[in-house]
């Protein structure tokens, strides 16, 4: 159960732990929000207690059909709610780009609410150097301006062959 996984992890020494919204299943933004709240409301206090924090993916709906916390507004809203510094949202970049693009702006706007960040090309959640839509350095130049002290953590599918090869290169973009 939760209340015995929160302690697990803080006596591991790790801070973030990931959670998932679960799917829509015909519920209005409201509902869900709402069913989102029951549950977290009731593990929020463990997470403070031991000092994590609870962190939803965002995830796209196209690929990961009718999942619930698919938008930044969405995951942002229901952070409002939460109302705890303990809930926090992972901001993957490729899933974000899929659903509504617009990532340095949305970063600007709502990076107090990450808590982690995920890579991934786009289109294809391959490799992100000069194969894929999005610029990186950019991206990663926002997140230092706008002091982001979150991981980064990259999560694409490798496309090369040397697939050690092309991790090193995905980090070296992202060090800026």
């Amino acid at each position: 159960s939760d209340e015995q996984v929160i302690p697990k992890v803080s006596a591991a020494g790790l801070h973030n732990l990931i959670c998932f919204s679960g799917k829509r299943s015909g519920a209005t933004d409201l509902q869900g929000w709402e069913n989102c709240e029951k549950g977290l409301k009731r593990i929020i206090p463990i997470a403070e207690k031991h000092n994590v924090i609870i962190t939803m993916e965002l995830l796209n709906s196209m690929e990961h059909k009718d999942y619930l916390c698919d938008h930044t507004v969405w995951g942002v809203e229901l952070c409002r709610r939460i109302g705890s510094p303990n809930f926090r949202l992972l901001y993957d970049i490729y899933h974000m780009q899929v659903m509504e693009g617009n990532i340095i702006n949305n970063i600007r706007k709502y990076h107090p609410y990450f808590s982690h960040i995920h890579t991934g090309g786009s289109p294809g959640r391959g490799e992100i150097d000069e194969s894929q839509e999005l610029y990186y350095p950019a991206i990663m130049k926002t997140l230092i301006e706008v002091g982001y002290k979150g991981f980064v953590g990259q999560e694409f599918v490798p496309m090369q062959k040397d697939k050690i090869a092309s991790l090193e290169k995905c980090i070296k973009i992202c060090d800026i």
